[in-house]
C-alpha cells in the first residue's frame, strides 16, 4: 500500500502553532527602556536598604513638649502643618522606634511612625537553598507600607504613613495586644489595635477612632492605601512569579483575580478580602465589614530573570474606610504565612481558593481526590515525597485502567472490523453519505460502539489538567528533595548551559527527558492500533497522519515546556506514562484476545441487530433527510 504524505494543510497548521507558542513566550520580552528603568529601581532599592540600615542604629525625636501640648510655641509651630495630629508630634513616641510581637510562626515588628508593620518574619520557612540560613520575610526593608489619608476638617490631606504613633503593647490572656494610636489628643486618636493569638499566622487588625469628629472630614470615607513589593523565595525567580497575584473575594464569596499581564488593575464592590498571593506565600487582608470600592493594582517586575532577582511583583490596594456616626471602625485581620491549602483552609474564610486548582470539575477532583490522598500518602503515612508521588501516581492509573482497558477493547473491536469498514468504502466510493448509513448499520449489527474508544480517552483528560494545577500548588513540595532533585517544587536541574536557548532555558532538566522518553514509546505503541482501529472517514482529518506528527511533537513539547517547570509535575507524567505502557503491554498481550473478539463480532452478526441508542437513531435521521434533499436537489 502507498504511503501517505502529510498534505500542505497538516504542514500549515503545525507550523501555525508553534508560532503562536514562540510569539507567546516573546511577547513579554522587556525592552532596553525597561531594562534601564529596573537597574534605577534596584540602585533605588539599595540606596533605601542602606538607609534602613542607618536608622536602625540611632533615633531621630522631635522635641517633646514641657509644659500642656495645646500652649507650647513647638505645639503651635507644628499645628501650621499637622492641625490637630501636631499633639502625636509633640509626645516622647514620636521617634523611629519599633515594638517587635512574636509567637511560635511570626515575627512581626511595629514602627511608631506610621504605626504599620515594617517586618513580618515566618519563622518555619527558609528561603530557596541558596541563602538557606535565612527566613521568609514577607515584609523588610521599605518593601510595604499601610497608609490612611487623612481628610481634616481644615481641608489638610496627611498621611498617618508619615506621622508619629504613640505604642502600647498588653497581655490579654495569652493574647499580645499592640496597640498604636495616632493623637489630636488627650482623648482624640485614630487607633490600630494588633492582637496577635499563639501558635497562629492570622493577626487581629483594628481600626478605629475616637473624638476626631471635629478632627476629620467625614462627609467622605477615608483611603486606606496598602503596598507591598513581593520578594523572590524561591529558586526559580520566573516560575515563582508565575504564580504572584492578587486574589480578591467579592460580592458575598465569589473569588476572582486581577490577572497575570505586565501591568493589571481592577476596580472591585463589595470586597471582603484581598490577598497578595505569591507562589507558596502570602499575605491577606480580610475585613469584617465589606469595602464599597476597592482598586486593585498588580505590576510585573521580572522582565528579565537574569537581572531582575529581588522582587517578582508590585501590589496595590486603595479601599474606602467609611464612617459610621462621625467616626472609624472596623475589625480586620491581616494573615502571614503559607500559601497551603490545608492551613488556609482551616481558618474558614474561603482563603484556600486563591490556590489556583482549577474551574469546574479539575477543581473538584484536585479537592475530593489528590489533596486527601497526596496529604495522606505524604503526612498520615510519612513517606519521602518522591516516594509519595510515585505510589499516588501508581493509585491514580490503577483506578483508571478499566477506562484504559475499554478503550484498548474498542480499539480492539474496531480493528476487527476494519476490512469490512474498508470494503464498503470502496464499495460506496461515489456515494458519501451512503457509505456512512451503512458503515453505521455494520456497527450496530456487530454490536460495536465507535465512540467507545473516545469515551474513556476524554474521561481521563480531566485528571491529567488537574495535575497540571496540583502539582505547582502542593506545598510539601516546596524544598523537598527526591533523588538528583534538590528541590520538587523547582526545576531539577542536572548541568548549567553555557547559553540560553529560546524556549528552553539555560539548563537541562533530567526529569522531563525522562517523561519525553515514556511518552514517545507509549505513544508509538499505541498509535499503531489506533491508525488499524479508525480508517479515515469521508471529510474529516486524516487521524493517521495526525498522531505520526505527535508522536515526536508531543515529546518535543514535553522537553521545552517541563524543563523549567516544578519537578514534582516531571516525576509524576513520567511514572503515570510508564504505568499506562505497563498496563497496555499487559491488556494486549494477555488479556485481550482477538480471536475471541473477531468470534463475538460473528456471533452478533447472527443475532437481531439490538436496537439503536437515541443518538445512532437523530444520526440516522439526519443521514436520512440529507440523502433525501439530496434527491430531491437532482431532480430539480
Amino acid at each position: 500500500m502507498e504511503e501517505k504524505k502529510l498534505d500542505l494543510n497538516s504542514i500549515i497548521g503545525f507550523v501555525l502553532i508553534f508560532g503562536i507558542l514562540i510569539w507567546i513566550m516573546y511577547q513579554n520580552q522587556p525592552s532596553d527602556k525597561e531594562i534601564a528603568a529596573e537597574k534605577a529601581k534596584k540602585e533605588l532599592v539599595a540606596k533605601q536598604e542602606a538607609q534602613a540600615k542607618a536608622d536602625k542604629t540611632k533615633t531621630t525625636a522631635l522635641p517633646v513638649a514641657t509644659a500642656t501640648p495645646g500652649d507650647t510655641v513647638q505645639l503651635a509651630q507644628l499645628q501650621k502643618t499637622l492641625g490637630g495630629f501636631a499633639y502625636s508630634a509633640t509626645l516622647p513616641s514620636a521617634k523611629e522606634s519599633f515594638t517587635t510581637i512574636e509567637n511560635e510562626k511570626l515575627k512581626l515588628k511595629i514602627a511608631n511612625k506610621g504605626g504599620y508593620i515594617v517586618e513580618a518574619t515566618l519563622k518555619g520557612f527558609e528561603r530557596f537553598k541558596k541563602d538557606s540560613k535565612q527566613l521568609v520575610e514577607l515584609i523588610k526593608d521599605n518593601n510595604s507600607n499601610l497608609n490612611i489619608q487623612l481628610q481634616t476638617a481644615d481641608n489638610r490631606t496627611l498621611n498617618s504613613k508619615d506621622l508619629f504613633f504613640e505604642p502600647t503593647l498588653a497581655k490579654v490572656g495569652a493574647d499580645q495586644v499592640l496597640t498604636m494610636r495616632l493623637k489630636a489628643g488627650a482623648n482624640e486618636f485614630l487607633e490600630y489595635k494588633y492582637i496577635l493569638k499563639p501558635n497562629d499566622y492570622l493577626v487581629g487588625f483594628d481600626v478605629r477612632s475616637q473624638g476626631l469628629n471635629k478632627v476629620l472630614n467625614s462627609a467622605k470615607p477615608l483611603d486606606l492605601q496598602w503596598d507591598l513589593k513581593t520578594y523572590r523565595n524561591e529558586k526559580s525567580v520566573s516560575y515563582e512569579n508565575r504564580y504572584a497575584e492578587i486574589y480578591y473575594e467579592h460580592e458575598d464569596g465569589k473569588i476572582n483575580y486581577a490577572g497575570l499581564g505586565k501591568h493589571e488593575e481592577e476596580t472591585v464592590e463589595k470586597v471582603s478580602f484581598i490577598a497578595y498571593k505569591q507562589h507558596f506565600f502570602t499575605s491577606i487582608l480580610v475585613t469584617d465589614k465589606p469595602f464599597s470600592v476597592s482598586k486593585l493594582e498588580s505590576i510585573n517586575l521580572v522582565n528579565d530573570e537574569k537581572i531582575d532577582t529581588v522582587f517578582t511583583k508590585q501590589f496595590k490596594a486603595n479601599v474606602p474606610l467609611a464612617f459610621s456616626n462621625g467616626e472609624i471602625d472596623y475589625k480586620m485581620q491581616w494573615y502571614f504565612g503559607p500559601a497551603d491549602y490545608k492551613i488556609l483552609k482551616s481558618y474558614d474564610k474561603n482563603f484556600q481558593k486563591i490556590i489556583p486548582l482549577g474551574w469546574g470539575i479539575f477543581g473538584w477532583i484536585n479537592r475530593l481526590i489528590f489533596i486527601p490522598l497526596f496529604g495522606f500518602l505524604s503526612s498520615t503515612i510519612g513517606l519521602s515525597l518522591g516516594i509519595a508521588i510515585i505510589i499516588f501516581t501508581i493509585i491514580i492509573k490503577l483506578a483508571m485502567s478499566p477506562i484504559t482497558y475499554k478503550s484498548f477493547l474498542s480499539q480492539a473491536k474496531m480493528k476487527v472490523l476494519r476490512p469490512e469498514i474498508t470494503e464498503l468504502g470502496e464499495k460506496f466510493k461515489k456515494d458519501p453519505m451512503k457509505k456512512q448509513q451503512e458503515t453505521m448499520k455494520l456497527y450496530n449489527k456487530a454490536g460495536v460502539n465507535p465512540m467507545a474508544g473516545c469515551i474513556p480517552a476524554l474521561i481521563q483528560l480531566p485528571f491529567m489538567y488537574a495535575s497540571f494545577q496540583f502539582f505547582p500548588s502542593a506545598f510539601e513540595l516546596r524544598q523537598k528533595g527526591f533523588l538528583w532533585a534538590d528541590d520538587l517544587s523547582s526545576f531539577d536541574s542536572i548541568a548549567k548551559l553555557p547559553f540560553n536557548i529560546p524556549l528552553y532555558g539555560d539548563h537541562i532538566s533530567l526529569f522531563p527527558i525522562l517523561a519525553a522518553i515514556a511518552i514517545f514509546f507509549y505513544m508509538k505503541m499505541t498509535s499503531g492500533d489506533q491508525q488499524m482501529a479508525a480508517p479515515q472517514q469521508e471529510g474529516m482529518p486524516d487521524m493517521a497522519k495526525m498522531m505520526k506528527i505527535m508522536i515526536y511533537v508531543s515529546p518535543l513539547m514535553m522537553l521545552i515546556f517541563f524543563n523549567s517547570y516544578g519537578a514534582g509535575l516531571s516525576l509524576y507524567n513520567f511514572i503515570s506514562n510508564l504505568i499506562t505502557i505497563g498496563i497496555m503491554f499487559v491488556i494486549k498481550n494477555y488479556i485481550v484476545d482477538s480471536d475471541k473478539i473477531h468470534a463475538q463480532i460473528q456471533e452478533n452478526k447472527l443475532k437481531e441487530p439490538k436496537k439503536q441508542s437515541k443518538f445512532q437513531q437523530r444520526l440516522q435521521e439526519m443521514m436520512e433527510q440529507q440523502e433525501a434533499a439530496k434527491a430531491q436537489n437532482k431532480k430539480k
